[in-house]
């Protein structure tokens, strides 16, 4: 099955990021199988010993996270670019144990060709890692910190990536959760309302990316399938007009020096699970070759 595989996997580095820490908190989009970008973006960032005291992921950007709070280099990259056809992480083997479309117990596991996740590093009390989930019952984002065991962390990051409609929700302390993108998309405010000096944004999409937003449905599918929880079908309905939102305020925010955005320097037509390994491979390129570009301003704006 060499085809189903990167045809560069062997090219992703790999290593130990420096433990370098400092305060600052870096905040990752979600977008599925867009992420990639975002494999790209973390390694140039551990390579440069970039290592911010705080990460803020969603979706996609929870599974990122998880890997650069570890500190370690190239392994998300070499999850998604070795193992996307394999239907134990993408498909019915993952349907059928996680009743959602991402494996997560398989992802969690031992891998042949990816190191074991640096649990100690990722647990370590000065590192403050939050996968931003969607609760049903208030149709708000909650930040699920690394604080607790292992498992709860791994349970916090299935919650944040966990797609509407085609997943069960997870069951944490009793309520319900689904993916972090329904109720928000970049999870930047978070930074915000803690007072962050230092921000730092991975988008998934260009600056100048917009939702379309839909012609108005008569019989709207999340208000059917999600009847039992109304606010977060309604959330759910306007979560692209709230996505806007946020892009715009992102573009005064950098405008005004207050954050560092790094978003692709090219249109992305990947798609949310694309299977073009080679479009994969190169969209993750993109992502380091793009931060590869921003290191300098990046640093200046961290030393101000």
């Amino acid at each position: 099955m060499s085809e189903k595989i990167y045809s560069h996997i062997n090219d992703i580095p790999s290593g130990d990021a420096p433990d370098n820490l400092r305060e600052g908190c870096l905040v990752l989009e979600g977008g599925a199988f867009r992420g990639v970008y975002t494999n790209g973006v973390i390694d140039v960032l551990m390579q440069e010993g970039i290592d911010l005291s705080a990460t803020y992921g969603v979706s996609a950007g929870a599974m990122n996270g998880i890997n650069y709070v570890a500190g370690q280099i190239g392994r998300s990259a070499r999850v998604n670019l070795r193992y996307r056809h394999d239907s134990r992480y993408v498909g019915k083997e993952a349907l059928k144990a996680n009743k959602g479309i991402i494996g997560f117990d398989f992802v969690f596991g031992e891998l042949e060709g990816v190191e074991p996740l640096n649990t100690e590093r990722l647990m370590h009390s000065g590192r403050e890692f939050f996968s931003v989930a969607t609760c049903l019952e208030s149709a708000s984002p909650v930040a699920f910190a690394n604080d607790g065991d292992i498992g709860l962390v791994y349970k916090a990051v299935q919650a944040s990536a966990s797609m509407p409609f085609v997943s069960k929700p997870v069951e944490i302390a009793g309520k319900h959760y689904l993916d972090g993108g329904c109720s928000c998309k970049i999870p930047y405010r978070f930074a915000l309302e803690r007072d962050f000096e230092k921000i730092v944004v991975v988008r998934t999409r260009p600056r100048n990316y917009r939702k379309k937003l839909k012609m108005k449905r008569s019989l709207p599918s999340e208000r059917i399938v999600y009847r039992d929880y109304p606010e977060f079908a309604e959330r759910l309905k306007r979560s692209s007009i709230d996505y806007n939102i946020q892009c715009d305020e992102l573009e005064e925010l950098e405008a005004k020096g207050r954050i560092f955005v790094i978003a692709p320097s090219e249109p992305i037509t990947v798609g949310r699970l694309e299977g073009d390994m080679e479009k994969l491979g190169e969209l993750y390129r993109l992502g380091y070759e793009d931060t590869k570009a921003a290191i300098p301003a990046l640093k200046e704006y961290l030393s101000k």
